[in-house]
């Protein structure tokens, strides 16, 4: 496998959370970056070492309301 994709979405607690598409990964952060290194280890801890893909793409979902 050469890419994985991760959902990315505001946690109701604060921070983020991730969910791999196609996998079941799940991981959170209270920052991007704290994110990131967290993926990167539930990766690690996922796939031995010659299945761990070489692309790590993230969908950054944001969920806004206007007000009328």
């Amino acid at each position: 496998m050469s890419e994985i994709i991760f959902i990315v979405e505001d946690s109701d607690e604060g921070g983020y959370t991730a969910k791999s598409l196609g996998h079941s990964i799940y991981t959170e952060g209270e920052t991007l970056d704290e994110l990131k290194e967290n993926i990167k280890d539930a990766i690690k801890c996922h796939f031995d070492v010659e299945e761990i893909p070489h692309i790590v793409r993230l969908h950054i979902v944001k969920d806004e309301v206007i007000a009328l």
